[in-house]
């Protein structure tokens, strides 16, 4: 590698919004970088710099850049990341689906976490789909670095957008034992979400609301099991990020006595939802199609015992068999949830199923499997920039 740094430049405007996976990705893995390898220097861009630098606090203040708060979030493709690009000279800018036009001498780097806006566009609204297919797919073909999160993903782009697969590169996400350090024990864990929150003895299900995430399935088949007649309460964690009105209308008509048991949380800081993760009775995943699909991972690995759907990219959780299900079968998962709510697996199956994951999910692995894929490209494209400087000067070829 050369002995200049190299420069990177991380579009990081998804902080300014509602909490998305695209946020944990981007969060570890650049932590993990910037820890590891001082040889990069990255720089991270936001309109809010204060959640930054608590967000990245090994990041040199400096090289947090702010966008220029124009109203319309999308102009920050317009002025500011090509003014910083062309300022900084970046050898790489890293955007998540969508990226700018190109800035000649920046190697640009999109990952695009899934097609679900595609494939079940049922579920999202219709202006929601048309552009971003167009925008997403335009950003992905002209990238020089196409990266994604899973194998499911993987599949759905190259198919859709016809690009080999040997050109996009899977960077997955991993699962942060950060959540481990703030309980001792479940019973800390009980004792804080009942003293903060008036709840105990719960199912959860942390998640943005909207309606491939199914929160409405599982709040139908509670009330109809009527488990909160056992004691058992229902957490959702999560905003409201695509309008779901038959989710809205159902808590509304919630009785007094099922409203006793129900709680829905916005948003939970690193620390509460660590506790609501080792305090809970039992985790419910029952979304019908994800990219990844981190919570039901960071359940797992708190000890929480897990229910999970196994469509779309979370086939891969193999290790929570034989707790999965279809949530399109809707009569097995009512018997599922019964099952697993009144008898949940013990203390063995969950500790193996953490190990698994621990295993199979963790930043160290992406971190070293992305600095290798920049290391990779920014040898050829100092090969491929040295080629063209000889060409056009042949004298240089006797320097070397």
């Amino acid at each position: 590698m050369a002995a200049n740094k190299i420069k990177i430049f991380v579009d990081a405007h998804s902080f300014d919004k509602e909490f998305q996976g695209a946020q944990t990705f981007i969060r570890e893995l650049y932590n993990r970088l910037i820890n590891d390898h001082p040889e990069l220097d990255i720089y991270i861009g936001a309109r809010d710099t204060a959640n930054i630098h608590k967000l990245f606090p090994k990041l040199p203040w400096q090289n947090i850049l702010q966008y220029k708060n124009r109203g319309v979030n999308i102009l920050r493709f317009v002025f500011d990341i090509p003014a910083f690009i062309k300022k900084y000279r970046f050898d790489f800018a890293h955007f998540q689906y969508i990226s700018p036009r190109k800035v000649a001498g920046c190697r640009y780097i999109v990952t695009m976490h899934d097609m679900l806006f595609n494939d079940f566009r049922e579920d999202f609204p219709l202006l929601f789909s048309i552009p971003r297919n167009y925008l997403f797919g335009r950003s992905l073909l002209k990238a020089d670095i196409k990266t994604t999160v899973s194998d499911y993903s993987k599949t759905r782009i190259c198919d859709y957008y016809e690009i080999p697969g040997s050109e996009v590169h899977i960077i997955s996400n991993g699962v942060s034992n950060s959540l481990l350090q703030y309980q001792a024990s479940k019973q800390e864990a009980v004792d804080l979400i009942e003293q903060k929150f008036g709840i105990k003895n719960f199912i959860l299900y942390t998640s943005r609301i909207e309606p491939r995430k199914n929160q409405l399935l599982l709040l139908k088949k509670y009330l109809k099991l009527k488990l909160y007649e056992q004691g058992i309460g229902l957490v959702f964690i999560g905003k409201e990020s695509i309008k779901t009105p038959g989710l809205r209308q159902l808590i509304a008509n919630l009785t007094p006595e099922q409203q006793q048991f129900f709680l829905w949380i916005k948003q939970a800081e690193q620390q509460d939802l660590a506790a609501f993760y080792h305090a809970c009775r039992l985790f419910v995943y029952p979304s019908k199609a994800e990219g990844f699909g981190i919570p039901p991972l960071e359940a797992a690995i708190c000890g929480a015992p897990v229910l999970s759907s196994h469509t779309t990219a979370m086939q891969s959780f193999g290790f929570f068999k034989p707790h999965t299900f279809n949530p399109a079968d809707e009569s097995f998962f009512e018997q599922k949830l019964l099952q697993m709510a009144l008898y949940p697996p013990t203390a063995t199956f969950t500790s193996w199923v953490a190990e698994q994951v621990a295993q199979q999910y963790n930043w160290q692995n992406s971190s070293t499997l992305f600095y290798n894929l920049l290391k990779v490209n920014y040898k050829q494209h100092e090969t491929e920039h040295s080629d063209i400087r000889h060409a056009r000067n042949p004298e240089l070829l006797w320097r070397v």
